[in-house]
């Protein structure tokens, strides 16, 4: 751990440093009022905002046919009524697959959606990135997206975000005074950059603070591509911060909730592991020979597809180098083959946005290439079912979301053996897990499914059994589980408080 870091013990879990963890400059002193918040738990819940908030064009109702079955949980302890929910370098309303929109976003949009249908209120806050944002949109039914001002719209990238850390802090803080003491009950992290701004207002409001990392610099920082930056110190040590600050911890996979124990030393008692899920009534199987009509896509094209952020994590030129390869080695291959890279430049793809494009050429491959621009889910649904195999060829992934939903449409998937991608992916069951980035072995994986009797259709459906298992809801489920314990851990500290100041006070 380093020097000057501290982690807050948990009860149940190990021993832990107690060497005092030097808090963010803009922390407010604690006073009576979060002693307040105890009593304002007993309060009747507020009903939902009904003033007149804007809802994003093209966001779909959830669909709540499935859900209404759902038993609500049934936890020793007591469930939140209302979710401080942090995004603070992306907006959930933002199109994934470029800039710094991927499947955080989806995450963020469809675990809240999962958590109102629930009945439990969430809103998010998220910086606004451009003026004219209204503050405040509905997402949904019982899921509101605030819009925070701090710094300039434009201009700023996420390596410019920790100075604006305290701006954003401060909106937060002014939201939850407007309204009465106790609005939220606890806050939901995502990212570093939240869980330092989290840390701030969970001490402030006397509520437990919940943190997703989705990505970990030192992981990020062990598997770098070739040309790609590390990430910077700064990170790495708001990483510890946020660690110790947090009262518990959600990974996505064994492998992350490993990381964050022994690269963090986070305590094994406050991690917990929850799978992100997939919309499998937006993907799910369909007629692959209607997709391809849709899409301008031969009926018998040899369909390769990647669909991410452009940036050298992501890995794209992976791909295009297989191509190559699998065309040098049959030349017959070129009357079919489509290569479609659907996505927008991102991290240090931005400083090179047409590199693939030049890539392809100096390979011999752009007349079998198509770059697509990101879509809406309906339609990447659609090329999901066109492909006859979906590459994720990226150097690190915390789960990859990618992989899931092009499995819930019955496409198997080519992925580098990578960490979350080993639980996304079922090799030789719903799809094949290449062990490094070898654009030659990929090219042979590519040819086995092409030309190997069965081996695709197999696949096909083991990818739909596979990702069958991770619905959103289970998901929301999961993680409702790690606010219990949170509320827990909490309430038993403040009672401890409690009892500690009465008796230094006698």
């Amino acid at each position: 751990m380093d020097s000057g870091q501290a982690m807050s013990a948990h009860p149940g879990g190990p021993a832990r440093d107690q060497t005092p963890v030097a808090r963010p400059h803009c922390t407010p002193a604690r006073n009576s009022r979060r002693f307040s918040r105890v009593v304002a738990l007993l309060r009747p819940r507020s009903t939902r905002t009904s003033a007149a908030i804007r809802r994003p064009n093209g966001v779909r109702p959830l669909r709540l046919a499935d859900e209404r079955a759902l038993p609500r949980p049934h936890w020793g302890s007591r469930l939140p009524r209302r979710v401080a929910m942090l995004s603070v370098h992306t907006s959930p309303l933002d199109q994934p697959g470029t800039g710094d929109a991927g499947g955080m976003n989806v995450y963020v949009v469809e675990l809240s959606r999962q958590l109102a249908a629930l009945g439990i209120d969430v809103e998010i806050f998220t910086r606004a990135t451009r003026s004219g944002l209204p503050p405040v949109v509905r997402l949904d039914d019982g899921v509101l997206v605030r819009h925070v001002t701090a710094g300039p719209y434009e201009g700023l990238g996420k390596a410019d975000l920790p100075a604006q850390m305290c701006a954003f802090t401060a909106e937060l803080l002014r939201v939850e005074a407007t309204h009465e003491p106790g609005w939220y009950d606890l806050v939901h992290s995502h990212y570093w950059l939240s869980g330092q701004i989290g840390w701030v207002a969970a001490e402030r409001w006397g509520v437990p603070l919940v943190s997703t990392a989705h990505t970990l610099a030192k992981v990020k920082n062990a598997a770098l591509a070739d040309g790609d930056a590390p990430e910077p110190l700064v990170r790495v040590i708001g990483e510890q911060q946020v660690v110790a600050a947090s009262t518990r911890l959600v990974a996505s996979t064994p492998a992350e909730a490993r990381e964050l124990i022994e690269l963090y030393d986070a305590p094994e008692a406050a991690v917990d592991v929850v799978a992100p899920g997939v919309d499998l009534e937006v993907f799910r199987p369909g007629e692959a020979t209607a997709a391809r009509t849709r899409l301008g896509v031969p009926p018998d094209a040899d369909l390769l597809l990647f669909v991410g952020r452009l940036q050298p994590l992501k890995a794209p030129d992976v791909l295009l180098r297989a191509a190559a390869e699998l065309l040098a080695v049959d030349p017959g291959r070129r009357r079919n083959l489509v290569v479609a890279v659907l996505g927008g430049p991102s991290g240090n793809g931005l400083d090179t946005p047409e590199e693939l494009q030049g890539l392809a050429a100096r390979l011999g491959i752009a007349d079998v290439v198509r770059f697509e621009p990101p879509v809406a889910h309906e339609q990447l649904a659609d090329w999901y079912r066109a492909a006859d195999v979906v590459v994720v060829p990226s150097h690190n992934e915390s789960f990859g979301l990618v992989a899931l939903e092009a499995q819930a449409c019955g496409t198997p998937v080519v992925a580098a053996a990578v960490g979350g991608l080993r639980t996304a992916v079922r090799h030789e069951v719903s799809g094949l897990l290449i062990d490094g980035h070898d654009p030659a072995d990929y090219a042979g994986a590519f040819a086995r499914l092409l030309d190997e009797p069965g081996l695709r259709d197999r696949l096909a459906q083991g990818a739909i059994a596979h990702a069958a298992g991770f619905g959103w809801s289970a998901t929301a489920r999961g993680v409702l589980g790690s606010y219990a314990a949170a509320l827990e851990t909490t309430s038993r500290d403040q009672r401890r408080d409690g009892r500690d100041g009465l008796a230094a006070l006698a």
